[in-house]
């Protein structure tokens, strides 16, 4: 396993700023955002020119890739074009997971998993695979849930945060059936009625979830995700992590 973290923690900096930032952290791996409310790429900018995005993405400062983390705001077929050519940037750029949002509570299951294989075959076709981001307030939210859709929808796999199993309306349940749905992590310290504590300060047992992916052979990153706080030193949350997760592997 290596140490990453997502380009989201500075959410609000262009992409190379906040690639710079994590660098000067020492974090040697990072996933990067492609939301189309950030400040750094959107899906509809991609779409628009994917030489443009994968000439982007590839000045990461010898920043190895690990993932992209894709929110689209398009619908329709709209939403599924600027899907592919997020595949197309993927494969250009040596990437193989990509990081979805599942449906809100209300989506019809049928409707969910109909979605989830489109997206899954358009990924294959670029030797990509996809997985559902685990988030309060969506289907994912639920462990039993995501294993249903995993079973359903073959391919498909899980970008485990365990905040949201921790914090969340479903706090309690265990979570060892997800490890063998896992393609990529993400990481912060939470409480049960906080999602983001300082790192130290919550209910995340990392050595045991690094044990638990161990054991199904998860050999892939540890995504650091730790967004600011009041009068928190983010620079510090972020070193500490990245100190505590490397001691561990």
């Amino acid at each position: 396993m290596i140490v990453a973290a997502s380009t989201e923690c500075y959410h609000e900096l262009p992409l190379i700023e906040a690639i710079s930032k994590l660098r000067d952290l020492e974090y040697t791996s990072v996933e990067i955002t492609l939301h189309e409310n950030s400040n750094q790429v959107k899906p509809s900018q991609v779409q628009q020119c994917v030489d443009k995005a994968i000439a982007l993405c590839r000045d990461t400062h010898r920043l190895n890739i690990v993932g992209y983390s894709v929110e689209i705001e398009a619908e329709g077929e709209k939403y599924y074009k600027q899907f592919e050519a997020i595949c197309e940037l993927a494969k250009a750029t040596k990437v193989v997971t990509l990081t979805v949002p599942s449906g809100e509570h209300g989506t019809p299951f049928n409707q969910e998993v109909e979605k989830l294989r489109r997206l899954v075959a358009i990924a294959e076709l670029q030797g990509v695979r996809v997985g559902i981001r685990s988030q309060i307030g969506r289907l994912s939210e639920d462990a039993d849930t995501v294993s249903v859709l995993c079973d359903n929808v073959k391919g498909l796999g899980l970008t485990f945060d365990p905040s949201h199993y921790i914090c969340g309306p479903h706090q309690g349940k265990s979570v060892e059936k997800l490890m063998k749905y896992v393609y990529h992590v993400l990481l912060r310290d939470t409480k049960k009625d906080q999602l983001q504590v300082r790192v130290g300060q919550g209910e995340v047992d990392y050595g045991k979830l690094v044990n638990q992916l161990e054991r199904v052979k998860y050999d892939r990153a540890l995504g650091v995700h730790i967004t600011e706080m009041p009068d928190v030193d983010h620079m510090v949350e972020l070193r500490k992590m990245r100190l505590l997760l490397d001691s561990l592997l």
